[in-house]
Formats: C-alpha cells, sequence, structure tokens
C-alpha cells in the first residue's frame, strides 16, 4: 500500500495538470473567438502565443488570444495581409501590403498609441485611445489613406499610425471601453 501511495498522488497530480491545461487552452480558445464575428468563428484557425493550433480552421483568417504581455484584452483575427503585417511590426521590418487586409478585434482593446507603433504606455503626446470593438483595414496604396482623418474622436473611421509602414484604417463599431 506504501508504494501505491506516490503513484495515487503522481497520477491525481497529472490529472490535475492536464485538467489545468485543457481550461487553459479553452480559456485562450474563447478569449480568441471573442475577436471574431460571429458568422467567422466556427472557420477560423485558432492559434496560441506559442503558435500552437488550438481550432483548425477552413477560411483564410487566425485568431489569436490577448497577448500575454499586455494587461486587459486584445484578442485580433487577422486574414494573410495581415499575419504579414503582424510579422513586420512584431520584427520592425518594412511592411507594404499586397492587397487589401482585414483583421476584426470585436473584444475591443486594452489600449494603443494612435501615433507611435510600438509605445508601451500613454505619453503626453503620443495620443493613447482606448478602442471599443472596431475592425482595422490596410490598403496596398498608403496614398488612399490620406482622405481620412487621424484624430481618433472625429468620428467615424481614422488613420492610425500614419507615416509608419503600419498605418491602417480603424473602423469603430461599437462604444469605447
Amino acid at each position: 500500500m506504501k508504494h501505491q501511495q506516490p503513484l495515487l498522488l503522481a497520477a491525481t497530480l497529472a490529472l490535475l495538470a492536464g485538467a489545468a491545461q485543457a481550461a487553459d487552452k479553452q480559456a485562450l480558445l474563447e478569449d480568441a473567438l471573442n475577436a471574431a464575428p460571429p458568422t467567422l468563428r466556427d472557420k477560423v484557425t485558432v492559434m496560441d502565443w506559442d503558435n500552437n493550433v488550438l481550432q483548425k480552421g477552413s477560411v483564410d483568417y487566425t485568431c489569436f488570444p490577448t497577448p500575454p504581455s499586455l494587461q486587459g484584452t486584445a484578442p485580433m483575427c487577422m486574414d494573410g495581409p495581415w499575419m504579414e503585417w503582424a510579422d513586420a511590426w512584431m520584427n520592425k521590418k518594412p511592411f507594404q501590403a499586397k492587397a487589401v487586409g482585414i483583421s476584426y478585434m470585436l473584444a475591443g482593446d486594452g489600449g494603443a498609441s494612435n501615433t507611435d507603433p510600438y509605445a508601451e504606455g500613454e505619453t503626453k503626446d503620443n495620443q493613447w485611445i482606448v478602442e471599443g470593438p472596431h475592425l482595422m483595414i490596410i490598403m496596398p496604396d498608403p496614398a488612399l489613406l490620406d482622405s481620412l482623418p487621424t484624430d481618433p474622436y472625429a468620428g467615424g473611421p481614422y488613420v492610425m499610425w500614419k507615416g509608419t509602414p503600419y498605418a491602417h484604417i480603424m473602423v469603430p463599431v461599437g462604444p469605447r471601453k
């Protein structure tokens, strides 16, 4: 009986660890899917930040949960052009969209600078904005952004990060947080 107790304890701990891991995976999956419109939720690929597939999809959208480094909520669903954009932005590489790209952040975000793509917090001059549900659009020709305002409070769509390779149109679709 004494020899069975450590085995029983090890088996119990393994079961608990597996259950916790499954719960974490489910929480990440649900967080990521909060970014997608209902019509896409069962069709998108969902990946965690270690590139583990949490759900295999059938359309050209990949959703990610809120990055572990961020406070608050900021899950995102991106099409192919946005995946290229994200790689360039994360690796501080030049970027030029080859096609129109659409990204969904229907759970909103916890805040970002409207002027500095790499700002990690609010400053007096970086126009920090906490956005509610929105979608984002990248264009192959940055000149197409010139007709839109950069002021996030002007009402309607606006350009974020204008003058950088990562400029995109923000389209609010719900109230700000």
